[in-house]
């Protein structure tokens, strides 16, 4: 596992040590960030469910001025703090254990919003469209925000969740799919 792109290009990202997360392949994430950027000229991100950090770790190498991690499992958490220590990126980044609904609740509160988010939870135990409204509930979604999905590639995604549509949709190897909404 390691940075693709950007300021930490090639640099190494310590994985989860158990078997609860599930790290978006460097394939994947090249091709996705490649489908959403691939540079960023700013901007907030949010990465719920983010396991090691490398999806908004990504983000922030390639130009994303901060984001926000979100993980309930108390070693995914500690993950990230080495990762983005390691990498020197604390200053641009906050990191929360807690639940992904409590998170959105907490960002709202703070009047936060994000121009990129990352949803990459445990597959086939949420539903997008359900984590969408809710981000649109909490009114969390900056303007032309883009929201990326990452899910089991037989997980069918909707074509449209409120005035948010599905862009495109992608499938990397038999059970990895990415699908972005704007």
């Amino acid at each position: 596992m390691r940075v693709i792109s950007g300021e930490h290009k090639g640099r190494q990202l310590k994985p989860v040590p158990n078997h609860k997360t599930r790290p978006t392949t460097d394939k994947a994430k090249e091709s996705l960030f490649q489908m959403i950027g691939p540079f960023f000229d700013g901007g907030s991100a949010l990465d719920l469910f983010a396991g090691s950090g490398g999806l908004g770790i990504e983000a922030l190498s390639r130009g994303v001025n901060d984001c926000i991690f979100i993980d309930q499992q108390q070693k995914a958490v500690q993950v990230i703090h080495q990762n983005l220590e390691m990498l020197r990126l604390k200053d641009r980044a906050e990191v929360f254990k807690t639940d992904a609904y409590v998170a959105m609740k907490a960002a709202s509160k703070r009047g936060l919003k994000f121009n990129y988010i990352f949803l990459d939870p445990p597959y086939k135990k949420f539903s997008y469209k359900e984590l969408i409204e809710k981000l649109v509930q909490y009114d969390l979604l900056a303007e032309n925000v883009i929201i990326v999905c990452e899910h089991d590639a037989s997980e069918e995604v909707p074509d449209k969740v409120m005035h948010l549509k599905l862009m495109k949709s992608e499938k990397y190897g038999s059970n990895i799919g990415v699908s972005i909404f704007q």
